[in-house]
């Protein structure tokens, strides 16, 4: 199409408009906000040509359509990291969105990669914080997410983060963007960091040690084995003896040093990370979505889903 055909279009669909708005100007104004061609000839006819104008215009519109979309279900999305070439320095970042569909589109994936970087390089501790920082398009992170609110037509929250630092070594291990997990440890080579990093990844430990099990939980646990054992009718030291023996297995299970290894099931984290004589200080591990409590809607009707949303604009 041409701009005189643009042009032509534009003073079809608006008679009687006393500034011409060419194509030129829509063109600019779609490769600043990424916006559709009708939303920005509509707001530079509002705002009568006046390109800043507009993009502030299309900017609370766009803040708007971002609260009306806030309450939908975000819990799709993806876990990304960043660490520093030393190793001394890392964050990891949630970024939630409704579908998988856009969990992969190149726009949220840059930006979730920007917040990323974003707290890497800075003292960000909290969500908070983070919003209000700048990015490097001038714009805050809570304005740019709004906008790709409006671009993508889903709602985006940014769920979740932490600014690591340490004496020693962070190791970093994604699971595509699904899984992210990030190591604080002493001793032991760059191999043994990420293979602690991807048993973790896998075996979803709660945390390093018996130590740091709480002893709410443990009382809690107890409370649930002596009522499971007691029901069987057997004696009182046979019962102590069973419940003992469950807790055992139970904090097994839960603590990175009581888990068998991924790699050698045979041997647990805890004798692996001895005979190479490392530490694990501290580790975090994200999961897309984990806590979120999702709809439950097939493919079929979320496919249906995105394409009502695109026919209705939202």
């Amino acid at each position: 199409m041409t701009s005189g055909s643009v042009v032509r279009e534009f003073n079809q669909i608006l008679p009687g408009m006393t500034m011409q708005i060419t194509a030129t100007m829509v063109k600019e104004l779609r490769e600043r906000t990424g916006a559709g061609m009708m939303e920005c000839k509509k707001a530079l006819v509002e705002s009568s040509g006046d390109i800043q104008a507009a993009i502030e215009q299309m900017r609370k519109m766009g803040q708007a359509k971002a609260e009306k979309k806030a309450g939908r279900i975000a819990a799709d999305g993806v876990i990304l990291l960043a660490t520093s070439p030393d190793g001394k320095r890392a964050s990891v970042v949630e970024v939630n969105c409704e579908t998988d569909f856009v969990a992969k589109d190149h726009q949220f994936l840059a930006f979730s990669e920007q917040l990323a970087r974003l707290i890497l390089g800075s003292n960000i501790r909290t969500i908070e914080e983070l919003n209000a920082a700048t990015l490097e398009s001038g714009l805050s992170v809570e304005q740019a997410r709004q906008e790709l609110v409006t671009k993508i037509g889903e709602n985006i929250q940014v769920r979740r983060l932490e600014n690591l630092g340490t004496e020693h070594t962070l190791t970093g291990y994604q699971h595509g963007t699904r899984i992210g997990v990030l190591v604080d440890h002493r001793g032991g080579d760059a191999d043994l960091g990420k293979d602690i990093a991807m048993h973790i990844a896998a075996s979803s430990p709660v945390c390093v040690s018996e130590t740091d099990v709480g002893e709410d939980v443990l009382a809690k646990e107890r409370e649930i084995f002596m009522a499971q054992a007691e029901s069987s009718g057997k004696p009182p030291e046979i019962v102590e003896k069973i419940v003992q023996g469950r807790l055992k297995k139970y904090l097994k299970e839960i603590t990175l040093l009581g888990q068998p290894f991924i790699k050698d099931p045979d041997q647990p984290v805890g004798r692996l990370l001895e005979d190479a004589k490392a530490q694990v200080l501290g580790f975090v591990r994200y999961e897309v979505g984990e806590g979120i409590e999702k709809r439950s809607e097939n493919f079929a009707d979320e496919v249906m889903d995105q394409v009502k949303r695109s026919q209705d604009g939202q």
